[in-house]
């Protein structure tokens, strides 16, 4: 029986606030938690304040907040959204378990957590903060597999401005979503390969690894760069194919993405020069390219995304069928301009 069944609770209340469950309450510092939390009082059918942020709770209060949980009737206020969303973001898990988030929650609390992961990996790009990444980006997948079309969510939270951790972030987060759509019908029979799946994810998001051995001058610069500096950007997909050894992350599909990001289906690209791309490269190749431009720069501001797909649509270079679908997924699915 549900704590709704069990304690006629009015179902408007989770629009104001969240009902929290026993593991998000353990994952919660024990006698200070960082929110305001409200217990229901099933007698006049409301919420009353329980605990204050700044208090402390006694060894009978903790004990109180258990049992309460256990029978759903915790909550804390949507007001406190972003102190909630940064709490569950490093304990990225506990979305798998929070059945009281909204979708628009859980995109918020991935765009965050994933996106501070980044930073960390692109500040120190060694195996012991990889894992880290690693085990939220499965949380992802893990999330995603359930209903493909929760990507949707993550695309319409797409970093304005450049970074290399938000143009990660951005290119994870609408490649999964354009997998998706290309691969809707595999995704609604089950037919796809969870290992492919989490692979082609990490790909997406680490296809840039290389960028962090390129100096940070050279990144960020905002004039023509010099022909020495541009030898630098272009060595940087086999400086992140040497880097996939150190990750122990030698799988097909991630090396496309790391090897074939900027290789193109007339052959103009590099380093290869191949007209033959992988489907995870051709991919990863049109992600990088759109995520590219729709950011502001320093020097310059970002297209509309919808500009920025019709461009792309007209370009022969990229996979026709990957371009036609980018762009019904922004006119159709996300309602972008």
């Amino acid at each position: 029986m549900s704590a709704k069944q069990k304690h006629d609770i009015p179902d408007g209340l989770n629009e104001e606030y969240y009902q929290i469950s026993s593991d998000i309450l353990g994952s919660f510092n024990k006698y200070r938690p960082p929110l305001n939390i409200y217990s229901f009082k099933e007698d006049v059918g409301r919420l009353a304040p329980f605990y204050k942020v700044g208090g402390r709770l006694s060894n009978e209060q903790v004990e109180q907040l258990a049992a309460m949980s256990r029978e759903g009737l915790l909550f804390v206020s949507r007001d406190d959204h972003p102190v909630y969303v940064k709490h569950i973001s490093y304990q990225l898990d506990l979305v798998l378990v929070d059945r009281n988030l909204k979708e628009k929650e859980i995109a918020d609390i991935f765009t965050q957590a994933l996106t501070r992961r980044m930073g960390d990996f692109m500040a120190q790009p060694v195996p012991l903060v990889f894992e880290k990444l690693w085990v939220d980006l499965m949380v992802l997948t893990e999330y995603l597999s359930g209903d493909i079309h929760r990507s949707r969510a993550l695309v319409r939270r797409l970093h304005k401005e450049h970074s290399l951790e938000n143009h990660s972030v951005n290119c994870g987060f609408l490649g999964l979503a354009l997998f998706g759509k290309l691969q809707a019908q595999d995704f609604e029979a089950g037919r796809i390969n969870r290992k492919v799946f989490d692979r082609v994810t990490a790909g997406l998001f680490l296809h840039d690894l290389g960028m962090t051995k390129v100096p940070p001058f050279i990144r960020t610069k905002d004039k023509p760069l010099t022909g020495d500096e541009r030898t630098k950007i272009n060595q940087h997909t086999r400086a992140g194919y040497e880097m996939l050894a150190k990750l122990d992350l030698k799988y097909p599909e991630v090396e496309a993405c790391v090897t074939e990001h900027h290789e193109r289906l007339d052959g103009s690209g590099y380093p290869q020069k191949t007209r033959e791309l992988s489907f995870p490269g051709r991919l990863c190749a049109l992600v990088d390219s759109f995520c590219a431009m729709i950011v502001n720069r320093p020097y310059a501001e970002g297209l509309s995304p919808v500009a920025a797909a019709a461009d792309l649509a007209q370009d022969r270079r990229y996979d026709k069928s990957m371009t036609a679908a980018l762009q019904g997924l922004l006119m159709q699915d996300l309602r972008m301009k």
